[in-house]
């Protein structure tokens, strides 16, 4: 008789979040990766960073070596039961306010509000100083 696969949920695999005892999710195999901690040439703190979800990515991400790969039979506990792991949820970025042309029309107006007086203003100095100089 064969040995069968053991089945964690994540909140199963969660719980051995510490340096004394570490399970890691990767390609919804479970992975008790305690002894390798000290050995893990990225640090142990990755791995601990990456306890408690499904860290597939994290792993893929930072393209781990054939013989890395061929290392995680070792540690192998047994299978992660998909259904209890969140679906991943896609980013959407945060919706951006309708351009509102009334804004436009109440920025010119109040240009227009600051503007106007100033060429007049102007207006009234330029000739002011051209009816004298010609006095």
């Amino acid at each position: 008789m064969g040995s069968e696969t053991k089945v964690y949920t994540l909140a199963q695999v969660s719980e051995h979040n510490h340096s004394k005892d570490c399970w890691l999710i990767i390609g919804g195999k479970v992975y008790d990766v305690t002894k390798f901690l000290e050995d893990h040439p990225g640090g142990d703190e990755v791995l601990l960073s990456a306890t408690g979800k499904d860290a597939t990515d994290d792993f893929e991400d930072v393209g781990h070596s054939t013989s890395a790969r061929a290392m995680m039979d070792e540690f192998y506990v047994g299978e992660v039961d998909a259904s209890t792991i969140p679906s991943k949820t896609k980013y959407t970025p945060p919706k951006q306010p309708h351009y509102n042309q009334d804004k436009t029309s109440e920025f010119v107006i109040k240009l227009l509000q600051f503007l106007v007086p100033l060429i007049i203003l102007g207006v009234a100095v330029g000739i002011r100083f051209y009816t004298k100089s010609s006095a």
